[in-house]
């Protein structure tokens, strides 16, 4: 199972992408938990879950250099499109997420 977490400011508008993700997921028989935190709370879910990918929401965008280097290459770290997102297209940033996954094992 690949684990995919969101993060963002509050949790709330992320908590519907992250459904939305899941569902798409579920369609397709895809096996993953997608799930949505806030970004404060980052290093102690990271700590204890140990996702594959870490996504930002748009509006932590600023926080994305420093995830990286905290995380990165053992945790895949990518930015959520700010279109993708506002559109809550749970397809098309599941299909980011996959390939965040796909381009890390590739690597190792």
């Amino acid at each position: 199972m690949k684990k995919v977490y969101l993060f963002c400011n509050a949790g709330m508008s992320t908590s519907l992408v992250a459904n939305d993700m899941q569902k798409v997921a579920d369609e397709y028989n895809l096996p993953m938990e997608i799930k949505a935190f806030n970004d404060s709370s980052m290093s102690e879910v990271v700590k204890k879950e140990n996702p594959d990918v870490i996504l930002l929401g748009p509006q932590v965008k600023y926080k994305l250099a420093d995830t990286k280097k905290t995380y990165e290459p053992k945790i895949s770290v990518g930015l959520i499109n700010a279109e993708d997102y506002g559109k809550v297209d749970g397809e098309r940033i599941l299909k980011y997420s996959i390939k965040l996954i796909q381009d890390r094992e590739k690597e190792s």
